[in-house]
């Protein structure tokens, strides 16, 4: 219901409304609430809450001119409904209104203001120049209970260490499948946080969710997984993400995350002559940082293969583009079963590309072996079988 109080009244995003609930849950520790000008100039100096690692303030500065307006005239004391999607999400009582300068934001969160850098530009546009802080509420706020079952799942299965990922599967591929088994073997229990990004060139939350589901049912001990939905908003953006992902993994309950060597938020710099990456910026957050290897198919070695151990070079290996793959999806192309497991593409080709056969159970019958049997086939199965065709070898 859209609130009748419209000179109180702030209008936000999804991004920013999932940002205050993961703070409300604890999940943003050593973040405990909206930060005023003075504590928010501190974090920015000083990159630390306390003794504790945090990139940048925590603020809410939401972008309009009535946002503006509403914020630059309010009184400490005063109550702010919050709205979200036209619906009310949160009350706030307001402590402080300062100015901020967004593209100084900007830059705290990618470390450059360069409108060419991917995401810049729709961070820019979302900030407005006057922040508020202050306590608030978020109306019929539901704390989720995937800590529960974390801890639940540790005591089941007596897990002495549990680590994470983060990961689109956008799509899953072998080398999420490699990185995801590497990673379970060295611990008793996989917490995998999917993440549901808010642009719209990706396959949908809830199909990349049942092809993990699909890949950790039938192919890992599904025990000692646990998918966890995590909205990729802004703060999660930048050279700073390997921090933040730290810090939720941590607020979770995990004790080690792993990221891949080519995250893009593991970029190395040079001090006090020696190199370092963001994870030697990280303080306080108790949790092991693994950095995996970059996984690749090598057409001489024949299978997935580490770069750091496969001595054919690059000329000889396939490198897991998950753009280059979704866009063959895209496109209806099966992707090569050395790309995507045959099970996992021919649920995401049914996905993508719904009906897109005019008589699918002639089709199937006029070039499927069928042993005679007359039966129902959905479009999976007619591709899970045309892959097996394209693997037949004795006419090639």
């Amino acid at each position: 219901m859209t609130s009748s109080r419209k000179n109180k009244t702030l209008f936000i995003d999804k991004e920013a409304a999932s940002a205050l609930e993961l703070v409300k849950d604890g999940l943003l520790f050593p973040v405990t609430g909206l930060m005023g000008e003075a504590k928010s100039k501190k974090v920015y100096r000083t990159g630390r809450i306390g003794d504790k690692s945090f990139p940048f303030p925590f603020i809410l500065a939401p972008s309009g001119t009535r946002n503006e307006q509403v914020i630059s005239s309010l009184k400490k004391g005063e109550e702010v409904t919050i709205l979200c999607n036209d619906e009310e999400f949160a009350t706030l009582i307001v402590d402080e209104t300062f100015q901020i300068d967004p593209t100084e934001r900007t830059k705290q969160i990618y470390g450059t203001d360069d409108p060419a850098h991917p995401g810049v530009m729709a961070t820019f546009k979302r900030l407005g120049s006057w922040a508020i802080s202050g306590e608030y509420e978020i109306i019929n706020h539901k704390p989720s209970k995937n800590i529960q079952l974390i801890n639940e799942t540790k005591i089941a299965i007596d897990a002495k260490h549990t680590s994470s990922l983060f990961m689109a599967a956008n799509p899953l591929h072998r080398a999420h499948e490699r990185l995801i088994r590497q990673t379970l073997d060295t611990t008793d229990l996989l917490v995998i946080f999917l993440l549901k990004p808010y642009e719209s060139a990706n396959l949908s939350y809830e199909i990349r969710k049942e092809a993990l589901e699909f890949f950790i049912n039938n192919f890992l001990p599904k025990n000692r997984v646990i998918i966890v939905p995590l909205e990729n908003s802004y703060i999660f953006a930048g050279f700073n993400e390997i921090m933040i992902d730290a810090i939720v993994a941590k607020n979770y309950g995990c004790d080690r995350l792993t990221v891949g060597r080519n995250h893009a938020g593991l970029g190395m710099f040079y001090d006090s002559n020696s190199n370092k990456s963001i994870i030697d910026k990280v303080v306080g957050i108790d949790i092991e940082i693994q950095i995996a290897s970059e996984y690749v198919y090598c057409d001489k070695c024949r299978t997935l293969v580490s770069k750091n151990t496969c001595p054919h070079g690059q000329h000889h290996q396939i490198s897991y583009h998950a753009n280059s793959i979704l866009e063959l999806l895209e496109m209806g192309i099966l992707p090569p079963a050395v790309l995507i497991r045959t099970e996992i593409s021919s649920f995401l080709l049914s996905k993508v590309l719904p009906d897109r056969f005019k008589n699918l159970e002639k089709l199937y019958y006029e070039i499927m072996p069928t042993g005679g049997l007359l039966e129902e086939h959905t479009e999976k199965d007619f591709y899970q079988d045309l892959m097996k065709l394209y693997q037949t070898t004795s006419l090639t």
